[in-house]
């Protein structure tokens, strides 16, 4: 689920082979399962699927177990180490093997012989409680559930060849997690945290710790930082699509989906959204866009390519007339790049169908109520249930001002998809937009607790419900005692928790990067001296 089509690069175009429904947050697995060459042996726990029998909201309630995966990496450990748990988040544990290979884990493990685990999230990869995902069945799948896995994995997992007692409080725990898995470690040491607790510290990179109801921020950073000249051409021609959608007039608009190949979908929404595929949402799309963008030499090359095209300024005569296709309709003026934009979306974006008609669950059409309601488990579905029922985040444009995707895209557009594919069960219901408030009990930007980092990029989509948020109190580290038990750091230009990759070799990476990991380092190294000190100890690992 969570691997995008791949890109050929082919005379400055990207080419992509083949549509997939990728949930927004969770596609940059995709990135990680690229770089990763390692093979990690399966583990599973019994793990409880009602952590609460006297919540009401679990009724009825379940003894029952499910099989839980987690994979580990000993290599770097020694007595005495640390155990860093990996918070895997939507998607497969296996898209997470980077991260012990090469990534963030396996730089901490070797700068502190700790041991590396990735824990697999309920409802995700191969840790599904049932067989399928019914409304019902979903009902066990919710923030406080998930954080209660974490507390229950640290406490009762095994290490088959490790000799060591490694469960909580005989060692040190550190989580890390990025994007939706950054919340779940904030809220993880805001639950079950602190001197006394499970938990002995965490790290949050781009922590979505803020739920809300629309999201039009996602598109903010690609405003500000991407070519601009791009930028200002999609504006304006959203602008123009805006205006014909508002005449009301049919043929203008079957004229104007036609120019992008896309007169087959009847639903300006559908439209709206398949246009709005190389810059991201609402929630699906199946080619990579401005959060896939990573430092390393793995990121996306599909958002630049995409602006090349728009800005081409040697495009043939063909294309270049389109850009007065629709002039009647703004006052004789042409739509500069309009036909560069519709050339893209038939040439690169369509071909991902592979002869599907356009308008259906195949393609783009997105009004396939049997296609929704679906209850086969996928990664989709669960992703999609947790955006319905609490997180919310729906992407959608600005009322007002410049806008990179059509103003028909709103919330209730990824409304129709919660009503369609989560009809109310025997036990269960979603309510009729998310319980917002089931995550922003936490702290929402402001979650904290003893020993939780936050670190966030500053170009990030996300940024905006994160702690460093623009909408946030200004944030300041003021003394020594703030480093460790509250440290933050915001990455200059990075993207969404770039902070995860790594290259094996600190000192080769770009600078930013190279001290933010260097960052982190010194931060986990304090916290492991006040664990020491707590415990009356010395050191952390044979070799600290």
């Amino acid at each position: 689920m969570n691997s995008v089509a791949t890109t050929v690069l082919a005379c400055c175009v990207g080419a992509i082979a083949s549509v997939q429904r990728v949930p927004g947050r969770a596609q940059y697995g995709a990135i990680e399962a690229r770089q990763s060459t390692t093979e990690y042996a399966a583990h599973t726990i019994d793990q409880i699927i009602d952590h609460f029998p006297n919540i009401s909201r679990y009724e009825p309630h379940t003894s029952a177990t499910f099989k839980q995966r987690y994979f580990f990496d000993d290599s770097y450990y020694k007595p005495g180490g640390p155990v860093f748990l990996y918070i895997g988040g939507e998607t497969s544990a296996e898209s997470r093997f980077s991260n012990l290979e090469t990534g963030i884990i396996q730089i901490l493990m070797e700068a502190t012989n700790g041991l590396g685990v990735i824990l697999e999230n309920r409802y995700y990869g191969e840790s599904f409680p049932f067989e399928t995902s019914t409304t019902d069945e979903l009902r066990f799948l919710t923030t406080e559930q998930t954080i209660a896995d974490n507390a229950y994995f640290v406490q009762h997992a095994t290490f088959p060849g490790v000799n060591a007692t490694l469960t909580s409080p005989h060692a040190p725990w550190i989580l890390y997690g990025g994007s939706l898995a950054g919340a779940q470690t904030a809220f993880s040491l805001k639950t079950y945290g602190g001197d006394d607790g499970l938990l002995w510290a965490g790290i949050g990179a781009s922590a979505t710790t803020k739920a809300k109801l629309a999201y039009t921020e996602w598109y903010d950073p690609i405003q500000k930082y991407a070519p601009q000249d791009c930028i200002g051409s999609l504006n304006a021609i959203i602008d123009n699509i805006d205006q014909v959608f508002a005449t009301g007039n049919a043929a203008a608009i079957h004229k104007m989906k036609a120019l992008f190949g896309l007169e087959a979908l009847t639903d300006n929404g559908d439209f709206a959204m398949t246009i709005a595929y190389p810059l991201g949402g609402p929630m699906n799309y199946p080619t990579n866009t401005w959060q896939e963008i990573i430092w390393g030499d793995n990121g996306s090359q599909d958002f630049w390519l995409f602006c090349t095209n728009v800005t081409n300024l040697d495009a043939p005569e063909n294309i270049t007339q389109v850009d007065y296709a629709l002039s009647q309709y703004t006052g004789g003026e042409p739509w500069a790049n309009l036909g560069n934009y519709a050339n893209y979306v038939k040439q690169y974006l369509i071909p991902i169908c592979d002869g599907a008609p356009i308008n259906s669950s195949a393609c783009f059409g997105e009004q396939n109520i049997t296609y929704w309601a679906d209850t086969a488990n996928s990664a989709s579905r669960s992703y999609l249930y947790s955006t319905c029922t609490e997180a919310g985040l729906y992407q959608v444009a600005r009322p007002h001002g410049p806008t990179l995707i059509s103003r028909q895209l709103q919330v209730n557009y990824t409304q129709r998809w919660c009503d369609w594919s989560f009809p109310r069960g025997k036990h269960s219901s979603i309510p009729a937009t998310p319980d917002l408030w089931q995550i922003n009990k936490y702290g929402g930007y402001n979650v904290s607790a003893p020993r939780l980092a936050h670190i966030d990029g500053e170009q990030d989509v996300w940024l905006d419900i994160c702690y460093h948020s623009n909408d946030a109190p200004k944030r300041y580290t003021t003394s020594w005692e703030d480093a460790e038990l509250h440290p933050q750091l915001l990455i200059s230009g990075a993207g969404h928790h770039w902070d995860s990759y790594g290259i094996k070799n600190v000192s080769g990476e770009p600078q930013f990067i190279q001290n933010a990991h260097l960052w982190e380092i010194r931060t986990v190294e304090r916290w492991l001296r006040s664990w020491n000190a707590l415990k009356g100890i010395g050191g952390y690992g044979s070799g600290a």
